[in-house]
């Protein structure tokens, strides 16, 4: 399913139980593997995949009934016991916010969305959001839909107009930097779902290494308590060699 001009959800019929807040490791025969999180949970399965890569840009041609190699679910998932939450994504990070709000608002949690994206053709589930969300705002950098700027504007607000318990947040490190500031100046807890460097997905290989962790067994969800005294979060992160880069 095409859902911007950019992204594509993949749905597959997958056994294993699964969390919102996990990933799998979908492989394209005779390509790379790709860790991806769960965009939907239930059955069928689906992850939605951003062309960023090579192979990232090759999914989104793969017709139906493409074979392709599964193995997951990995990492930890987002807690659902907070009763007021705000989610706030980034570009395709809202692809796994959207499963955690759906199982969050099922428990009878209140949910405030703010989305974000470049430019309107990008925004990624908006009417998803709305349809389990007492509000859902919108903003675009160049400002062809909602807010003209930045999320973090956005859910900076939301913040001073109510209380939230909980913030949930999936994007750009730089934009959950943001996001984590405005919530500690409100001592609202922020989990972040991070987005790494991953090969093996079991520890071993080191190559999401960040600071003391592994986000892809120590998370890939981290309370911000965590996050914010290493010194990489939001600065550098490693290529596929494990050079340090700059974000």
């Amino acid at each position: 399913m095409v859902e911007t001009p950019n992204t594509v959800t993949l749905r597959f019929r997958y056994a294993p139980p699964a969390g919102p807040g996990q990933f799998v490791m979908i492989w394209i025969p005779g390509d790379d593997e790709l860790p991806m999180s769960l965009s939907y949970t239930g059955d069928p399965k689906g992850v939605t995949i951003k062309a960023m890569g090579d192979t990232s840009r090759r999914t989104l041609s793969l017709p139906v009934g493409t074979l392709v190699g599964i193995r997951g679910p990995y990492g930890n998932q987002f807690d659902l016991d907070p009763r007021r939450i705000l989610a706030v994504g980034g570009g395709s990070g809202t692809a796994v916010l959207a499963p955690a709000a759906e199982a969050a608002a099922q428990r009878g949690s209140r949910i405030v969305a703010a989305l974000g994206a470049t430019t309107a053709p990008e925004l990624l589930f908006v009417d998803r959001m709305k349809a389990i969300s007492e509000k859902v705002e919108v903003a675009t950098d160049d400002g062809s839909r909602g807010h003209h700027g930045f999320v973090t504007d956005v859910s900076r607000r939301l913040l001073a107009e109510q209380p939230f318990d909980a913030v949930w947040t999936c994007g750009p490190e730089v934009m959950m930097k943001k996001v984590i500031s405005a919530a500690d100046e409100r001592r609202v807890p922020v989990f972040c779902s991070m987005e790494r460097q991953m090969k093996c997905a079991l520890g071993m290989c080191d190559a999401c290494a960040l600071g003391p962790y592994h986000v892809c067994t120590d998370g890939p969800v981290f309370p911000a308590s965590r996050l914010t005294p290493i010194a990489e979060f939001g600065r550098t992160k490693r290529d596929s060699s494990g050079r340090r880069v700059p974000l």
